[in-house]
């Protein structure tokens, strides 16, 4: 069943986001399973080498191919959109393969709950906010060991506080891209879209970059991904902004107008929004300059409260991901309820 019924469509994800807040990515079970993830992303990296790298001297017969130096800008694009209209097009049918599994099982919601349960990220994402926030308990050194694991800057450039907003800016930028964005996708085309969803999540991160390699081989995957979360990005800061309204503390009117003036001033199209509601809600100030790779990035401050961010300002932003969460699942819950009622009436 390709076009499922609406109720059958909340039913599972709204136990699959249960079971995400629950289980996570348990280690155990991906030591001997391959991560969907991990398997779109082998599936990326043998194109890449198809696409972009020179032949191996060991091929018996080789394909002429054009090598990464070799290639005008124009090919790399090409090469770049070729990959991600064949990882897509895998993505969507292992999607509705599944989808179409389920609806010959019965019960085959519960096998449709557990699939996707896999590609939201709302529990891996809050552990390891906090244990940047427990890192940072410890000293500077930890700290910057445990914020290595979740984003990209070079983390022997940050002092506490710098450690602090990076935490804070990854939980929102991922409840919009880790929970909003395949909720989103997974609403509009069922176990397809979020596949396909994840797809360009996991295309982006690894050729989605600006270096020689990638920015013109990456350009399609970069752009894509900027697209499919453009709305997610926008619904991500809303739901902040309510989720700010029951946090203690929070101020839903100071994130309202925080997103309403900043969220533009980020350098991503995307990222602002969710980044500007926490740093209205929570009173702080995120973003501002840092360095990758050893080349200093100039950005925009967001928000115009304290840059001096502590561990507890990190646990207040994981309590209000938190309130988020229940706030998007109170909703599938109110439309599923909504929907049954209608059905038992009509």
């Amino acid at each position: 069943m390709l076009v499922e019924p609406p109720a059958h469509l909340l039913a599972w994800l709204i136990l699959a986001l249960v079971l995400d807040a629950l289980v996570g990515d348990p280690p155990s079970l991906w030591r001997r399973l391959s991560h969907p993830v991990v398997l779109i992303g082998r599936l990326v990296t043998t194109l890449e080498h198809v696409l972009l790298d020179p032949p191996s001297a060991r091929e018996p017969t080789p394909v002429k191919r054009i090598t990464d130096e070799q290639a005008t800008d124009a090919s790399r694009r090409r090469r770049g959109v070729l990959l991600v209209l064949v990882v897509l097009g895998v993505a969507v049918a292992a999607g509705a393969a599944l989808q179409a599994l389920a609806g010959q099982l019965p019960g085959g919601w519960l096998l449709e709950a557990v699939a996707a349960a896999t590609l939201f990220a709302q529990r891996s994402l809050s552990d390891h906010v906090l244990a940047v926030a427990s890192g940072m308990d410890e000293g500077i050194e930890a700290a910057r060991r445990k914020v290595a694991m979740i984003v990209g800057r070079d983390p022997e450039q940050l002092d506490q506080p710098a450690v602090g907003r990076a935490a804070i800016e990854s939980a929102a930028e991922n409840f919009s891209d880790g929970l909003v964005a395949p909720l989103l996708w997974a609403l509009l085309l069922g176990l397809p879209g979020l596949v396909a969803y994840k797809a360009v999540n996991t295309m982006d991160s690894m050729i989605g970059h600006k270096s020689q390699r990638y920015r013109q081989f990456g350009w399609a995957a970069a752009r894509l991904d900027d697209l499919v979360n453009l709305p997610a990005s926008r619904l991500a800061g809303l739901v902040a902004i309510l989720a700010a309204c029951v946090l203690p503390g929070a101020s839903p009117a100071r994130a309202w107008r925080t997103v309403r003036r900043d969220a533009r001033r980020h350098r991503s199209p995307n990222a602002g929004w969710p980044e500007a509601a926490f740093a209205g809600a929570l009173g702080i100030a995120l973003c501002g300059p840092r360095s990758y790779g050893g080349v200093p990035s100039v950005a925009h401050w967001i928000g115009d409260g304290r840059r001096d961010v502590t561990a507890a300002d990190v646990r207040r932003a994981i309590r209000l991901l938190w309130l988020a969460w229940l706030i998007a699942l109170c909703i599938l819950l109110l439309g599923f309820l909504t929907l049954r009622t209608a059905g038992d009436t009509g």
